[in-house]
Protein backbone atom coordinates (compact mmCIF):
# COMPACT_ATOMS: atom_id res chain seq x y z
CA UNK A 1 0.00 0.00 0.00
CA UNK A 2 1.37 3.58 -1.23
CA UNK A 3 2.41 5.54 2.18
CA UNK A 4 -0.22 8.22 0.92
CA UNK A 5 -3.37 5.89 1.18
CA UNK A 6 -2.07 4.88 4.32
CA UNK A 7 -1.92 8.29 5.97
CA UNK A 8 -5.63 8.64 4.07
CA UNK A 9 -6.78 5.44 5.63
CA UNK A 10 -7.96 6.12 9.36
CA UNK A 11 -8.39 3.91 11.89
CA UNK A 12 -10.83 4.14 14.68
CA UNK A 13 -9.65 3.26 17.98
CA UNK A 14 -12.05 0.72 19.02
CA UNK A 15 -10.63 -1.11 16.16
CA UNK A 16 -7.24 -0.63 17.60
CA UNK A 17 -7.87 -1.66 20.80
CA UNK A 18 -10.22 -4.55 19.58
CA UNK A 19 -7.09 -5.67 17.41
CA UNK A 20 -4.92 -5.23 20.49
CA UNK A 21 -6.94 -7.35 23.23
CA UNK A 22 -6.82 -10.23 20.59
CA UNK A 23 -3.39 -9.85 19.48
CA UNK A 24 -1.73 -8.62 23.09
CA UNK A 25 0.55 -6.88 20.78
CA UNK A 26 1.42 -2.99 21.38
CA UNK A 27 -0.79 0.05 20.34
CA UNK A 28 1.15 1.41 17.52
CA UNK A 29 1.93 -2.43 16.53
CA UNK A 30 -1.46 -2.88 16.25
CA UNK A 31 -2.38 0.00 14.43
CA UNK A 32 0.37 -0.23 11.56
CA UNK A 33 -0.88 -3.97 11.09
CA UNK A 34 -4.12 -2.40 10.61
CA UNK A 35 -2.81 0.42 8.03
CA UNK A 36 -0.92 -2.49 6.25
CA UNK A 37 -4.14 -4.74 6.25
CA UNK A 38 -6.14 -1.57 5.16
CA UNK A 39 -8.39 -2.19 8.02
CA UNK A 40 -8.64 -5.91 7.80
CA UNK A 41 -8.82 -7.74 11.04
CA UNK A 42 -7.71 -11.06 9.85
CA UNK A 43 -5.03 -10.09 7.58
CA UNK A 44 -4.17 -7.48 10.78
CA UNK A 45 -3.58 -10.70 13.05
CA UNK A 46 -1.25 -12.74 10.62
CA UNK A 47 0.73 -9.37 10.37
CA UNK A 48 1.80 -9.43 14.11
CA UNK A 49 2.05 -12.93 13.84
CA UNK A 50 4.52 -13.02 11.69
CA UNK A 51 6.04 -9.78 13.21
CA UNK A 52 6.34 -12.06 16.52
CA UNK A 53 7.71 -14.74 15.20
CA UNK A 54 10.68 -12.54 13.61
CA UNK A 55 11.12 -11.27 17.55
CA UNK A 56 10.91 -14.31 18.70
CA UNK A 57 14.08 -15.66 16.59
CA UNK A 58 15.88 -12.80 17.79
CA UNK A 59 15.09 -13.13 21.46
CA UNK A 60 16.08 -17.09 21.36
CA UNK A 61 19.63 -15.89 21.18
CA UNK A 62 20.07 -14.11 24.30
CA UNK A 63 20.97 -15.33 27.61
CA UNK A 64 18.14 -16.38 30.26
CA UNK A 65 20.16 -16.50 33.89
CA UNK A 66 16.90 -15.50 36.34
CA UNK A 67 13.16 -16.94 36.53
CA UNK A 68 11.23 -18.63 38.94
CA UNK A 69 10.96 -22.27 40.19
CA UNK A 70 7.04 -23.54 40.06
CA UNK A 71 5.25 -26.09 41.49
CA UNK A 72 1.79 -27.91 41.45
CA UNK A 73 0.43 -30.01 43.33
CA UNK A 74 -3.03 -31.51 41.86
CA UNK A 75 -5.95 -31.72 44.24
CA UNK A 76 -5.93 -34.79 45.85
CA UNK A 77 -2.38 -34.28 46.85
CA UNK A 78 -1.38 -37.29 44.65
CA UNK A 79 0.46 -35.57 41.72
CA UNK A 80 3.03 -33.13 41.83
CA UNK A 81 4.98 -30.82 39.23
CA UNK A 82 8.44 -28.64 39.38
CA UNK A 83 9.17 -26.35 36.68
CA UNK A 84 12.25 -24.17 35.87
CA UNK A 85 11.36 -21.50 34.12
CA UNK A 86 14.42 -18.89 32.81
CA UNK A 87 13.96 -15.30 31.51
CA UNK A 88 16.38 -12.64 30.93
CA UNK A 89 15.67 -10.40 34.26
CA UNK A 90 14.05 -10.45 37.43
CA UNK A 91 11.67 -7.64 36.77
CA UNK A 92 10.00 -9.43 34.21
CA UNK A 93 10.30 -12.85 36.30
CA UNK A 94 8.30 -11.06 39.25
CA UNK A 95 5.26 -10.10 36.01
CA UNK A 96 2.10 -11.72 36.55
CA UNK A 97 2.30 -12.97 33.04
CA UNK A 98 5.86 -14.64 33.77
CA UNK A 99 4.39 -16.27 36.99
CA UNK A 100 0.81 -17.76 34.96
CA UNK A 101 3.30 -19.26 32.46
CA UNK A 102 5.42 -21.02 34.55
CA UNK A 103 2.11 -22.05 36.76
CA UNK A 104 0.64 -23.59 33.24
CA UNK A 105 3.83 -25.13 32.52
CA UNK A 106 3.80 -26.58 35.69
CA UNK A 107 0.23 -27.62 35.16
CA UNK A 108 1.17 -28.82 31.97
CA UNK A 109 3.81 -31.14 33.23
CA UNK A 110 1.39 -32.63 35.94
CA UNK A 111 -1.04 -32.89 33.13
CA UNK A 112 0.44 -34.81 30.17
CA UNK A 113 3.70 -36.42 31.49
CA UNK A 114 6.32 -35.11 29.05
CA UNK A 115 9.89 -36.73 29.68
CA UNK A 116 11.90 -34.26 27.68
CA UNK A 117 11.71 -30.36 26.95
CA UNK A 118 12.52 -30.35 23.50
CA UNK A 119 13.47 -33.10 20.36
CA UNK A 120 16.72 -32.00 20.96
CA UNK A 121 16.79 -33.64 24.18
CA UNK A 122 15.50 -37.30 23.02
CA UNK A 123 18.53 -39.50 22.77
CA UNK A 124 19.46 -41.25 19.51
CA UNK A 125 17.58 -44.43 19.03
CA UNK A 126 14.70 -43.59 21.48
CA UNK A 127 11.41 -44.25 19.54
CA UNK A 128 9.13 -41.84 21.18
CA UNK A 129 6.01 -39.53 19.95
CA UNK A 130 7.74 -36.13 20.20
CA UNK A 131 4.44 -34.74 20.32
CA UNK A 132 3.80 -36.73 23.34
CA UNK A 133 7.04 -37.08 24.88
CA UNK A 134 8.32 -33.69 24.66
CA UNK A 135 6.99 -30.39 26.37
CA UNK A 136 7.41 -27.75 24.26
CA UNK A 137 5.61 -29.87 20.94
CA UNK A 138 2.77 -31.24 23.19
CA UNK A 139 -0.68 -29.54 22.74
CA UNK A 140 -0.98 -26.94 25.39
CA UNK A 141 -4.17 -28.03 28.05
CA UNK A 142 -5.52 -24.56 28.14
CA UNK A 143 -5.31 -24.13 23.88
CA UNK A 144 -5.17 -27.43 22.17
CA UNK A 145 -5.14 -25.90 18.68
CA UNK A 146 -1.60 -24.31 19.91
CA UNK A 147 1.92 -26.12 21.36
CA UNK A 148 3.51 -24.89 24.58
CA UNK A 149 6.26 -23.68 22.05
CA UNK A 150 3.63 -21.19 20.62
CA UNK A 151 2.22 -20.21 24.75
CA UNK A 152 5.83 -19.63 25.30
CA UNK A 153 6.92 -17.62 22.33
CA UNK A 154 3.26 -15.38 22.59
CA UNK A 155 4.56 -14.75 26.30
CA UNK A 156 8.32 -13.78 24.98
CA UNK A 157 6.76 -11.56 23.01
CA UNK A 158 3.73 -9.56 25.37
CA UNK A 159 7.20 -9.73 27.89
CA UNK A 160 10.15 -8.64 25.50
CA UNK A 161 12.13 -11.09 26.74
CA UNK A 162 13.81 -14.74 25.86
CA UNK A 163 12.50 -17.33 27.76
CA UNK A 164 12.92 -20.83 28.04
CA UNK A 165 12.15 -23.94 30.23
CA UNK A 166 15.49 -25.27 31.80
CA UNK A 167 14.25 -28.44 33.76
CA UNK A 168 10.99 -30.18 35.38
CA UNK A 169 10.08 -32.96 37.32
CA UNK A 170 6.95 -35.35 37.52
CA UNK A 171 6.04 -37.13 41.20
CA UNK A 172 3.11 -39.16 41.53
CA UNK A 173 2.27 -41.08 44.82
CA UNK A 174 3.44 -44.61 44.41
CA UNK A 175 4.72 -44.08 41.30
Amino acid sequence: MSKARRERLKIPTDRVKELRDQSGAGIMACRNALLESEGEMEKAIQILKQQSLLEVQKKTRRSTTQGIIEVYIHTGGRIGAIVEVNCETDFVARTDEFKELAHHLAMQVAAQEPQFISNEEVPEGVDIEPEEACLLLQPYIKYPDKTVQDIISETMVKVGENIKVSRFARFELGG
